[in-house]
């Protein structure tokens, strides 16, 4: 008789299978060119914040992580279908989370469209909502529902749980119901035990502000959020971490290029501070500085196979480097003590 966290495992494997299978399917981003979504007339900097503007719209109306994820590639996949004009993006942007809500909400949480509407403060109409969910429906052939990178982070999460018990006091069990919107702050400074499955939530929404970021499917944005964090959670990170990219049947060169940009574009959130800031010393942040780069030791050596093998050495610079002294690393390091913005 099979162990209970092997049936777990399998049914979370046929489950993350089933959500590569649709994201294969539907997946479909806009190509940017020239700063602008090919075919339209929108910038980078538009989408970028009616992408912000849409997770406050999430927050106001309490819907789920996962709401606004759909919605954003219920809104994606209908601007690489036809030519949107600027004029009429939010209308657009508001009408994929109203429909994202209708899949993964209950009717008490989603109201009527017309309460969705006073709500937000927009100038449209009912009428306008209710054209504007008959196109989305009609392009997108009503098949809405697809896998996004939120419920990839749900789907990794709990395999990490199941297959790697270890880890669990350090990944938590925490629930990402208040992610946040993408336009608050990054939450990467500190973070409170329990809440790991939270944590990537958030990071992922602000990925997908980010437009250079949409060109990677949500499996391949999940994993690259999660294996950063791996790499600081545990030693063993990478025998964890191939173990999952075999599950997810991502390219390997692909997910390298995914994670070095997510990584330096969550650090750009974390580092950007206020214009005029006052700065003050902290000296409790000093034992929680840490280095993204140069991190990657050397993995343990097991039954991995010839390609994970060589993969290893591509994916990691530092590996071969084992007798790299603490000398020659802190020589990298910022005399700088560690500071602040002031508090108000």
């Amino acid at each position: 008789m099979k162990s209970p966290g092997a049936a777990e495992s399998r049914r979370l494997v046929v489950l993350l299978e089933a959500a590569l299978l649709r994201e294969a399917r539907l997946w479909k981003v806009p190509v940017f060119k020239n700063g602008c979504i090919q075919g339209a007339d929108v910038s980078s900097s538009q989408y970028q914040e009616i992408i912000f503007w849409l997770g406050e719209m999430n927050r106001l109306f309490h819907f789920c992580p996962e709401t606004f994820a759909l919605g954003v590639c219920v809104l994606n996949r209908l601007l690489s279908t036809v030519k949107a004009q600027p004029k009429y993006l939010k209308c657009i942007a508001f009408t994929s989370l109203v429909l994202a809500a209708k899949i993964n909400e209950e009717d008490e949480v989603i109201g009527s469209v017309q309460d969705l509407v006073v709500q937000s403060g927009c100038s449209f109409s009912t009428a306008e909502i209710l054209r504007m969910e008959r196109i989305i429906l009609d392009k997108l052939q009503w098949d809405l529902y697809t896998a996004t990178a939120v419920d990839f982070i749900n789907i990794f999460h709990a395999l990490l749980v199941s297959g790697h018990p270890h880890l669990a006091p350090s990944i938590g069990l925490g629930s990402a119901s208040d992610p946040g919107s993408p336009a608050a702050g990054p939450g990467l400074q500190k973070r409170p035990a329990g809440l790991q499955a939270a944590l990537w939530t958030r990071q992922v929404q602000h990925c997908m502000a980010c437009h250079q970021l949409w060109q990677f499917k949500g499996s391949t944005l999940a994993l690259a959020i999660i294996t950063l964090e791996l790499e600081v959670l545990t030693p063993d990170w990478f025998s964890v971490f191939t173990n999952l990219l075999k599950k997810a049947q991502v390219d390997s060169g692909e997910f390298i290029h995914c994670k070095e940009m997510v990584d330096e574009y969550l650090q750009s959130l974390e580092f950007s501070l206020p214009p005029n800031a006052v700065y003050i010393f902290n000296s409790a942040l000093i034992p929680t500085l840490r280095l993204r780069r140069g991190r990657g030791g050397c993995a343990q050596q097991g039954d991995t196979d010839e390609f994970y093998d060589g993969f290893r050495c591509l994916y990691s610079e530092e590996t071969t480097q084992q007798g790299i002294n603490v000398d020659s690393q802190q020589k990298n390091v910022s005399p700088c003590p560690p500071l602040h913005p002031a508090l108000n």
